[in-house]
């Protein structure tokens, strides 16, 4: 680095105190004349530092808000405390700030020296935050994976599903989602051939493969609209599911419904599934069964014969217990 980059940095890094700092200290500490110093507060102000010049006896320099936001520099404790700051964020998928919380992170971790990121991973394994809870995900997935979608790189990782089973996938990550609570991955299954969404709870083990790809035509204006299920290749939904179901909209939320008023509150303890889609009646009704919970099925009458298959397929199996 020039002596005059080095300097630029000194100046910048003195200036960022929330202080006025008088022409001649700054020159003192930097140990140039008053005359560049003057330079030099005009070269950051051609890089877009606001700097603003007071005169008078008690006059001076120092950063104002500007226009738009310019790279700031910060010491390791400010480091630090941002990195582990913008991990409980992106962890706990906090509304309206999720995304922008894992970008903000996968760069800073990108430059943090080793010794720091051990810093912000003791920290961060040590301070839970309120509320935290099953939903939560690991910052540094959150990051890795948001590196893969930032550089078009393949990556490959283990995915487990609902019962506990782990399948190897193969994927081209094109978005990142938060949705109600949840992370969701938007990406392309080389093996399976089709576009998916992965909780991102679920997956395990996230390997880059070093391998660039080209973004396929995602099925939907954007990842967002995806994982709400708006596909564009689906056509209309041609079925209705309608089911009043005794159990708090929260507790369905996440399990059945991915679309916006899919699941609608009915008081505090009850809720309406009210979604049309080209799901398969049968999954939606062990995902129905699997609620533990008192409902009454109003259609399609697609799901109540799947649900008719289940008990008779009950009924035969405790016969032959008996």
């Amino acid at each position: 680095m020039s002596d005059t980059s080095a300097r630029l940095l000194r100046l910048l890094s003195l200036l960022q105190t929330p202080r006025e700092w008088p022409g001649s200290e700054l020159a003192d500490r930097l140990g140039v004349t008053d005359r560049t110093v003057r330079r030099d507060v005009d070269r950051l102000r051609d890089l877009g530092y606001p700097v603003e010049a007071t005169m008078g006896a008690t006059g001076g320099y120092r950063l104002v808000a500007g226009a738009a936001m310019p790279p700031l520099l910060v010491d390791d404790e400010e480091a630090v405390a941002i990195a582990v700051g913008l991990r409980a964020a992106a962890g706990s998928a906090i509304s309206g700030i999720e995304e922008a919380s894992v970008r903000a992170l996968a760069k800073l971790e990108q430059v943090l020296p080793a010794k720091l990121r051990r810093r912000v991973r003791v920290l961060g394994a040590a301070t839970i935050a309120p509320g935290a809870g099953a939903n939560q995900v690991d910052p540094e997935l959150l990051t890795a994976l948001a590196a893969a979608v930032t550089n078009t790189e393949r990556v490959r990782f283990a995915y487990e599903a609902a019962d506990g089973a782990e399948t190897r996938r193969n994927v081209e990550p094109v978005g990142l989602v938060p949705y109600r609570h949840r992370w969701y991955l938007v990406a392309f299954d080389v093996d399976r051939g089709d576009w998916r969404s992965f909780r991102v709870d679920r997956v395990r083990r996230v390997q880059a493969t070093g391998a660039r790809f080209s973004r396929r035509e995602l099925p939907a204006a954007d990842p967002a609209a995806y994982v709400a299920g708006a596909r564009t290749d689906w056509g209309t939904p041609s079925l209705h599911f309608l089911v009043e179901i005794e159990a708090p909209a929260e507790a369905v939320i996440g399990r059945l419904g991915e679309g916006a008023g899919d699941v609608v509150p009915r008081g505090a303890d009850a809720c309406v599934l009210d979604m049309r889609r080209d799901d398969l009646p049968e999954w939606v009704a062990h995902r129905l069964l699997e609620l533990g919970v008192e409902m009454n099925v109003r259609g399609p009458a697609e799901l109540v014969e799947a649900l008719e298959k289940i008990r008779d397929r009950a009924g035969r199996a405790l016969r032959d217990k008996s």
